[in-house]
């Protein structure tokens, strides 16, 4: 694909994804904003990832309302205050807040910095990387996914969350 096919596409899944595309766009402005999360964004993510899973958004709603209100500020603080610092140190610091695996870490720091973050997911993974891997939503994928998304999205001066975006919409469409 070239840069005008990563755009179209991106811009099919932003119009497809309707209400998820304004609560994605919101949530970030929030996070840069204020630079850390508190339990209702957490659930917010949780219902904008799993909307379509209502067993799984509801037991991961249920396991983030059990974390401290201070310990998720203090930890996605951590985070946010900390651009230049390292993926895994990030992923480590969100995914010990209760509830939050590799793959809603990765949606918290896709929405947070859409330029260098984009979400793990299978659909991404197979046109950046083929086949996937055994325990293919583990931190270390993520950093693998990071990696090849970013490259791709510095070949075509774009955000990586544009690619991510743009190859999770033509996988979707091409199965159908």
């Amino acid at each position: 694909m070239d840069k005008a096919d990563y755009l179209a596409w991106s811009r099919k899944y932003d119009k497809s994804a309707g209400w998820q595309a304004q609560i994605e766009q919101e949530l970030g402005a929030k996070f840069r904003r204020a630079k850390m999360l508190t339990k209702d964004d957490l659930a917010k993510v949780v219902e904008w990832k799993f909307n379509s899973e209502p067993e799984k958004k509801q037991r991961l709603l249920e396991l983030v309302a059990r974390n401290n209100e201070d310990v998720v500020e203090r930890l996605s603080g951590q985070v946010f205050c900390n651009p230049a610092g390292e993926d895994n140190y990030k992923l480590s610091c969100l995914t010990t807040i209760e509830g939050i695996s590799p793959v809603l870490a990765s949606v918290i720091l896709a929405f947070f910095d859409p330029r260098q973050y984009g979400i793990l997911d299978l659909a991404v993974w197979k046109p950046l990387l083929g086949n996937p891997p055994p325990n293919m939503y583990s931190p270390l994928n993520y950093i693998k996914l990071l990696a090849a998304m970013r490259k791709t999205a510095a070949k075509h001066n774009l955000n990586a969350r544009v690619i991510d975006k743009a190859l999770y919409k033509k996988s979707i469409e091409e199965t159908k």
